[in-house]
């Protein structure tokens, strides 16, 4: 079916319109309280919206038919709970503390026990057309399980994030080239290693299709941390050292999904998920190789912010946007960077693009009084598709996500200025 972008445009220019998109206006607040106003509509939005009763993330809001649908669930309930304890850390509200530790709760449920291969590891089945166990969604799903750790003082949350570490350790790490395998089949146990679900109609799979550095959500340093044990602060040292040496004149990784280097196509929060994991390798090490990496990358998306802070979902090196879908979780992930390189003080050249995502994540929040209860509360991010000739324009949850880690490590930066 051919994609009739100007309906996708009015649809949204509609749904801006419509009061979907409220631009802010908080007469008479000032900029920290409505930062503070923001988490907490933001916070209370996900413990009690985007979790269900499970404690599982709903994931994504359909727009058009009012429903909501999976997608990799581990992982978005890791970055739900993730951001719910940021919030937390900051309001010291209980509703936030008590939604992220039914979020975890629910998210260790997900340890298989009794598989005669799987045992230990987590059923982290990515869903959407992709019935496999990915590395990536269990490895960054994992960070927010040992942040609620910390915070609760339950161990039980980080030992299952490093007991499903460890079997991948054991059977996906690939040392010769310093990169782990993407893919499990849940019903055998057996890793793909010749093809992959993702680039389902290429032939002749070489290694980097069906493996990656898979440093996102920094796993092996946790695991470190939690457990003292130096065999993963190694690990976690050589995906840092692979990561330096397998980024290219852009900054970015294009040998490796989602991005596709044969279009130029990079995936908008991918490379912020490395940058992220090699700052986090600067303050165990110190080695500035990896700060320099990271502020590399840092940089080049500075090109791809539009003036009033957005970003959109599909960008390539080329320079070219596909403007169909908006990427609030990448407005706060590049904020994230730029702030905490600031911090490092190597970033006083983003203090501009830093603000820009702030004032988009307060201009760009659902109203708490929105008539949609399935939105109101939540940031703003769109992804549009043709699934079975239908249109599906979904609301994401990970701009909430996002934003609310975003929006805290700020606060505390702007309290400190």
């Amino acid at each position: 079916m051919k994609i009739n972008k100007r309906f996708i445009r009015t649809m949204i220019a509609i749904l801006f319109l419509s009061g979907f998109v409220v631009v802010f206006a908080q007469s008479g607040l000032t900029r920290k309280a409505a930062i503070i106003k923001a988490i907490n509509e933001a916070a209370q939005y996900s413990s009690e919206v985007l979790l269900d009763e499970e404690g599982k993330s709903r994931c994504d809001y359909h727009i058009i038919n009012g429903r909501w649908y999976d997608y990799e669930p581990a992982w978005h309930t890791g970055q739900v709970i993730y951001g719910l304890v940021e919030a937390y850390r900051i309001t010291q509200e209980p509703l936030y503390l008590e939604a992220a530790k039914a979020a975890g709760d629910w998210w260790t449920s997900l340890q298989i026990k009794d598989h005669p291969k799987l045992t230990g590891m987590l059923n982290a089945i990515h869903g959407d057309q992709i019935p496999y166990i990915v590395f990536a969604t269990v490895s960054d799903g994992s960070a927010g399980l040992f942040e609620l750790a910390k915070v609760t003082d339950n161990d039980h949350y980080a030992d299952v994030a490093t007991e499903a570490g460890a079997w991948m350790l054991e059977h996906m790490w690939v040392p010769e080239k310093r990169v782990f395998y993407d893919n499990i089949d849940a019903r055998t146990g057996e890793v793909l290693k010749d093809w992959s679900p993702f680039w389902p109609d290429k032939e002749n799979q070489q290694l980097f299709d069906v493996a990656r550095p898979n440093n996102e959500g920094s796993l092996f340093k946790d695991m470190y941390e939690h457990t003292g044990n130096e065999k993963y602060r190694d690990i976690f040292v050589q995906l840092c050292d692979a990561l330096v040496d397998y980024q290219d004149e852009y900054g970015l990784w294009m040998d490796f999904m989602p991005n596709d280097k044969e279009s130029g196509y990079f995936h908008p929060r991918f490379n912020l998920w490395y940058a992220e994991s090699l700052l986090e390798g600067y303050e165990l090490t110190q080695n500035k190789a990896y700060l320099d990496a990271a502020l590399k990358t840092a940089r080049f998306y500075t090109r791809y912010q539009q003036g009033d802070g957005t970003f959109y979902y599909k960008n390539y090196v080329s320079g070219k946007i596909n403007r169909k879908s908006i990427c609030g979780s990448a407005v706060a992930f590049t904020g994230m960077l730029w702030l905490r390189l600031l911090q490092y003080g190597v970033g006083e050249e983003f203090e501009e693009n830093i603000e820009k995502s702030v004032d988009w994540l307060l201009a760009n929040q659902y109203p708490a009084n929105h008539p949609d209860v399935n939105l109101a509360g939540g940031f703003f991010e769109t992804r549009v598709r043709f699934i079975h000739d239908q249109v599906w324009i979904v609301n994401r949850d990970i701009a909430t996500s996002f934003g609310l880690r975003f929006l805290t490590d700020y606060l505390r930066w702007f309290e400190k200025k």
